[in-house]
């Protein structure tokens, strides 16, 4: 039976493009999960966008001489185009300013308020004494008051993982101009953390198949949740509908707020898009679907604790509701799955920063080397369970001796002696018990990868892909067919083996190597679309007319591939192959690219 898999993927901040530290937590991840599931026969919905409010892209777009909305209007394409180029199949990737957006905001809030869970008070917020504007407080950085850290944000200390507030810090500094915050009393909304505590641990215990590293540190903050303001002193993002608050030209939903409902908003959209504006709620209320929120470790106490709140809330299902309270205008909405963090692709230990001169854009890596082989790197050696360090040594290494020499040659020979021996896929005459082996292996490592895929283990799951395709490289290192040429029954058996088995491991390196997939697909005479890819279209805003911005889309339904093994059509023709990945360079893993070289002391 098709299960419904929400695909939930983090939203992109639209201050500058992304680097592959960023796709290395929530875009590959979260693709290999949804491609995956779709060729399970599961439904997916996969959904995001680029997240647009708040006082960070002010900041930019004052540095670049835009206004707030042209400069999310300029990186929202930017980041369309690249995770386009990266083939991220989103069902739809969209924004957070569009009138849509804006309404479901809203509205859930609206529940939250009629539920009791959102309180009205004064704190001290921060303010810079040079432009008068408020700073964010994730733009704010001092030492940690619970563990000493130096380098704690306004927000949330990244050592011990405390929710903090700007005034809680020792000594802090604004991170754009290195100068003493002033604060000042202001009133703001609430949201009334510690009225889910109970709930939320009771959901906690449930979540057992969690990567314990997320759920460990869920668990852990769970005594020291505190209010927490859902507003900011700001004129960007979505107004609070509440009278005295609604006309308010300084005060907005803090971004942090909106862009978690971003999931919701953006499967709502889908639905409006796709001609049944209910055809969301079977992602989001249906007992049997399923939601995988994909991210960076930094987002994790957002999607384990703060959007889990937000849901229970909107739901009327916290430690307490007011009386007549009950769910909202959405219905009572799912908790998620499982929330799926990676940890950080570093470069030379550091995070990848582009402040700090650490990083390598998705665009550029892209003109060079394409999607594939950065797509296989994170698969296999990337930050899933602890901090990896990029090294170009390591992404040669891996490109090399195991797309091209591994995967890129199994598929090239096998198809060429087919080609010049039969013209075809050759008939098999009775095989033996290599041959039988070989492709038990392959078709069995569906379960078993598929297995991993479930529970996003990534690299497990590339990696027993990858021990197929060793195992059919050493099956005709030993039959040696190119020496059958007096046995052309048995030489024919061995080549028909090998071509199942590179059909085989074709569909179980699709999630991974999409774009190779439908060469490969192509290579062994196959038509039409084996791996869909997403686009990027112009839309207009359903609320706002007049106004369009790029989406990232898809039809990924034609596609063919499938998570099983599928016998191939004798006699079908065979053409010579071209090579499906190239070799690098070996002096790229001591230089680096020109546009990002190996800085040496």
């Amino acid at each position: 039976m098709s299960t419904p898999v929400l695909t939930a993927v983090a939203w992109p901040y639209a201050n500058g493009p992304r680097h592959i530290g960023h796709v290395s937590g929530f875009g590959v991840p979260s693709d290999v999960f949804a491609r995956y599931q779709r060729m399970a026969g599961n439904k997916v919905l996969m959904v995001s966008g680029t997240d647009e409010h708040g006082t960070p892209i002010q900041v930019q777009a004052d540095k670049e001489g835009l206004s707030a909305r042209e400069l999310a209007d300029k990186y929202n394409r930017q980041i369309a185009n690249d995770l386009q180029g990266l083939g991220l199949s989103y069902d739809l990737f969209t924004r957070t300013t569009t009138g849509n957006h804006y309404r479901v905001v809203q509205e859930l809030f609206l529940a939250l308020w009629r539920n009791g869970y959102v309180v009205a008070k004064t704190q001290l917020g921060a303010i810079s004494p040079s432009t008068g504007r408020t700073l964010p407080d994730r733009y704010i950085e001092g030492t940690c008051p619970i563990c000493g850290y130096d380098g704690a944000r306004g927000d949330q200390c990244d050592n011990c993982g405390n929710q903090l507030d700007p005034a809680d810090l020792r000594n802090p500094v604004s991170r754009i101009n290195g100068e003493k915050p002033d604060f000042i009393e202001t009133e703001h909304l609430f949201l009334d953390l510690p009225a889910f505590t109970a709930s939320l641990g009771e959901w906690l215990s449930t979540r057992t198949e969690w990567r314990p590293n997320v759920l460990k540190f869920s668990q852990n903050l769970l005594d020291d949740l505190r209010p927490r303001a859902i507003t900011r002193d700001l004129d960007w993002g979505v107004p609070v509908p509440l009278d005295g608050w609604r006309d308010a030209p300084m005060k907005r939903f803090y971004v942090w707020f909106d862009a978690v409902i971003g999931y919701l908003s953006a499967s709502v959209e889908w639905a409006r898009r796709n001609g049944d504006a209910d055809a969301w709620r079977e992602f989001w209320t249906s007992p049997d679907a399923k939601g995988y929120y994909f991210m960076g470790k930094d987002n994790i106490v957002f999607h384990s604790l703060i959007w889990p709140s937000l849901l229970l809330g909107q739901n009327g299902a916290g430690d307490s509701v007011v009386p007549g309270g009950g769910p909202g205008a959405f219905g009572s909405l799912n908790l998620p799955t499982e929330v799926v963090s990676s940890e950080f692709l570093t470069m030379s230990g550091s995070k990848f920063s582009t402040s700090r001169g650490t990083v390598i854009y998705v665009h550029e890596f892209l003109e060079e080397f394409g999607p594939d082989a950065l797509r296989y790197f994170i698969s296999v050696a990337g930050p899933e369970n602890q901090d990896v360090d990029f090294t170009w040594d390591e992404f040669v290494r891996r490109t090399n001796y195991e797309l091209a020499n591994e995967w890129g040659n199994l598929v090239n020979r096998s198809i060429s002696m087919a080609h010049k021996n039969v013209g075809a896929v050759p008939r098999p005459e009775a095989p033996q018990q290599a041959d039988t082996d070989l492709t038990a292996l392959s078709a069995q490592a569906f379960d078993v990868i598929g297995g991993h895929l479930r529970r996003s283990r990534f690299r497990q799951a590339a990696t027993e892909a990858m021990r197929v395709v060793t195992a059919a490289n050493r099956y005709l290192s030993e039959q040696q067919p190119w020496q059958l040429k007096d046995d052309p029954a048995r030489r024919d058996t061995v080549l028909h083996t090998a071509l199942q088995v590179v059909s085989d491991a074709n569909a179980l390196l699709t999630p991974f190597l999409p774009h190779a997939a439908q060469k490969v697909h192509e290579a062994l005479g196959g038509t039409g679309v084996w791996s869909a890819q997403p686009n990027v279209s112009d839309v207009e805003d359903l609320d706002e007319p007049g106004r369009s911005y790029p989406i990232l889309t898809g039809e990924y339904a034609v596609e063919q591939a499938r998570w099983e093994p599928v016998p191939i059509e004798v006699g079908r023709p065979l053409a010579k192959p071209k090579p499906i990945f190239g070799k690098l360079d070996p002096s790229l893993a001591e230089t680096g690219p020109s546009w990002a070289p190996i800085k040496t002391d």
